[in-house]
């Protein structure tokens, strides 16, 4: 293995830049001294290796396989808890795309070893018919940030004001909704071919409390309803704090992902694994997941029903102020702005490293990307760091693929101003596919977030605007935004 200090100065020679940053830039106090770990030196050095010293005891430390590796040997096997830092290791031709997340790059390899077992089936295998029942604890899996001690990983999920980055965040859960989603769904043998499932839907995720990312942190979920071909996965993001007494206190979000699965083949769906709820706080949690299917299909069947009687009231009430500024601007409230002088977007070509294991564009990349921009549009809107609060129901309307044109438009939607100590800004990001080729653009996702600002931005009279809409059709988003709030609430 050689001298630690050779070693470190091997390092510091391919990676100068890193290591000449000044300590602000790395997550450190004024005085506080990087701690060099010579084990992630050695991995640094030799990034193929397979094996990695990780913590035991106090004081003890052995070698053995990467603990992600051992979370789907088997769909009977609990799952020990996947360190978010062990991702340096060497590449597997099933990966997907190479992320910068490690957790991302240590889920997908958890799920290239139940890919592995279909190298040896036949060259066409048959779909899986002989469906078992599993159990909610067989997918359970977890995934542990060593914020506290790994500094690394702590300049990865940092943003400029040293809080957590919750774009990768919602990267990381619909990584770890997937991988569980595969656990359920894997077949005991390796004859029958894979599935391919996709993220669906994503239920409301409502930040309960502030994400710290100088402590670790720790996010953990299992299936929790199954119906033919689709399947709801609960995550959990908690932290603890000296002041947290209770794992209640320690739930820092909770969000609820729902997964279809499909034939590889055909395309078709695809029936899946049922499940079997074994504690009262899994068949409550099964109940509360079958209430909200049947919510959603009642939604889906529903058609968009015509404004009118009372709600062309309120159509008219939010066009009133626009036509202010639309004919005698220089009247117009000037604590008011128009909904188009809030707008952002920006476009990019979908490359091969976003992709997912199916080899199309991975959900939670998408989320990421939508995330940053709404969070851009809030700063620009409200003119101080914007708070995340939380992120409304999104729904996967359209895949999209390595190669696509991918245009993402945003804009702050309304706010809401009752409480002037904790205004509320709701952005809006539309997704959209376009193919040029195919003078072609169609809505994939839409994605809405709310944040707040800081109570410390609204001193010397500052103030969140009101966001008013400048046509019919922004009126009726604005509506049907607010009475999709409502009815959630």
């Amino acid at each position: 293995m050689g001298n630690p200090s050779s070693r470190l100065h091997c390092l510091i020679k391919r990676c100068p830049n890193f290591y000449r940053k000044p300590n602000f830039l790395l997550g450190l106090a004024k005085d506080e001294k990087p701690i060099f770990n010579t084990a992630f030196c050695d991995q640094m050095v030799s990034p193929f290796s397979q094996t990695k010293q990780f913590s035991v005891g106090a004081n003890d430390t052995f070698s053995d396989p990467i603990p992600v590796v051992a979370t789907t040997r088997s769909p009977l096997d609990s799952s020990p808890t996947i360190d978010a830092g062990s991702s340096i290791r060497k590449p597997i031709s099933l990966w997907p795309g190479m992320y910068h997340s490690p957790v991302t790059n240590a889920l997908w390899e958890a799920r290239s070893s139940i890919f592995e077992r279909f190298s040896d089936a036949p060259v066409d295998p048959t779909p899986q018919n002989d469906l078992i029942t599993k159990t909610p604890s067989m997918s359970r899996t977890s995934v542990l940030y060593k914020f506290s001690s790994d500094y690394v990983l702590r300049e990865q999920y940092r943003n400029p004001w040293n809080e957590i980055r919750m774009g990768k965040l919602l990267e990381d859960l619909d990584a770890l909704a997937g991988t569980i989603s595969f656990k359920h769904c894997s077949s005991n043998d390796g004859t029958t071919r894979p599935l391919i499932l996709v993220t669906a839907s994503v239920d409301k995720m409502l930040l309960k409390k502030p994400i710290r990312v100088d402590t670790d942190l720790k996010i953990e979920g299992a299936v929790t309803w199954v119906g033919r071909s689709s399947m709801e996965i609960q995550l959990e993001v908690m932290q603890s704090s000296p002041e947290a007494s209770s794992t209640s206190e320690s739930l820092a979000l909770t969000a609820n992902f729902t997964f279809v699965a499909r034939d590889s083949k055909t395309g078709k769906s695809a029936p899946i694994n049922q499940i079997s709820p074994e504690t009262e706080t899994e068949k409550l949690l099964w109940e509360e997941a079958e209430e909200r299917n049947k919510m959603r299909k009642v939604k889906r069947g529903e058609r968009k029903k015509e404004i009118q009687g009372e709600e062309v009231n309120r159509l008219n009430e939010l066009l009133a102020e626009s036509r202010i500024f639309c004919d005698m601007p220089a009247l117009a409230d000037r604590d008011s702005i128009l909904i188009k002088d809030t707008c952002l977007q920006n476009s990019l070509i979908c490359q091969p490293q976003q992709r997912n294991i199916h080899g199309r564009i991975f959900g939670g990349f998408l989320m990421r990307r939508a995330f940053e921009l709404a969070y851009a549009t809030a700063y620009a809107f409200a003119g101080s760091a914007p708070c995340f609060v939380e992120v409304d129901h999104v729904d996967f309307l359209k895949p999209v693929d390595v190669g696509n044109f991918l245009h993402l438009k945003s804009c702050v939607l309304y706010t809401e101003l009752e409480n002037l100590s904790k205004p509320l800004i709701n952005v809006e990001v539309v997704a959209h596919v376009m193919r040029p080729e195919l003078r072609s653009s169609e809505v994939s996702n839409n994605f809405y977030f709310t944040f707040t600002v800081h109570q410390d931005s609204l001193k010397n009279g500052a103030r969140v605007r009101n966001v008013v809409p400048g046509t019919e059709e922004e009126a009726r988003r604005v509506i049907e935004r607010m009475d999709a709030e409502n009815s959630c609430s």
